[in-house]
């Protein structure tokens, strides 16, 4: 069942997966409508899964579950991978991978691996002001509160 993003609980679980370029207008209103269409009919066991989505900076795809309606199981997992999967195939992007970084420079979020952002910050060319993307929060109240933070109070800071 799908709902707006902005109304589930703040201890709805979320998934984030960052792209490694932004999307253009046409492929966001695609995705919008694949996502759209997929969270519709989104089931764990026949019960239906209270989610919602949204699409930030172009480039990041957020989903949230109200796991206090009903929670998800491995085969739901599965099947919202599964989409993930096949939008990394359509639109030729990495969403899977964690090991790469998004960070703001200005208004400009940029991408890096993770070897290249170990080397920037060596270099001194990101600090611990550097805005960074936390997409390892588990909540709405963390992605609310923490996926956006300096490297400083991320697990970025190890290298900073």
């Amino acid at each position: 069942m799908l709902v707006n993003f902005d109304t589930l609980p703040e201890t709805a679980r979320i998934w984030i997966y960052q792209s490694n370029r932004s999307f253009s207008e046409v492929e966001l209103e695609e995705i919008t409508k694949k996502l759209t269409v997929f969270l519709e009919g989104w089931t764990a066991h026949g019960a239906d899964l209270q989610a919602g989505f949204e699409i930030k900076y172009k480039r990041f795809i957020v989903i949230a579950l109200n796991q206090q309606m009903n929670a998800a199981t491995g085969c739901s997992i599965d099947a919202s991978v599964k989409l993930i999967q096949d939008l990394e195939t359509t639109y030729e992007v990495d969403l899977m991978d964690k090991m790469n970084v998004s960070y703001k420079q200005g208004e400009y979020v940029a991408y890096k691996t993770l070897i290249d952002f170990k080397k920037m910050a060596k270099d001194k060319a990101v600090s611990k002001n550097t805005i960074v993307f936390n997409n390892l929060v588990n909540s709405k109240a963390e992605y609310l509160e923490f996926w956006e933070v300096p490297a400083s109070e991320s697990w970025h800071s190890r290298f900073v």
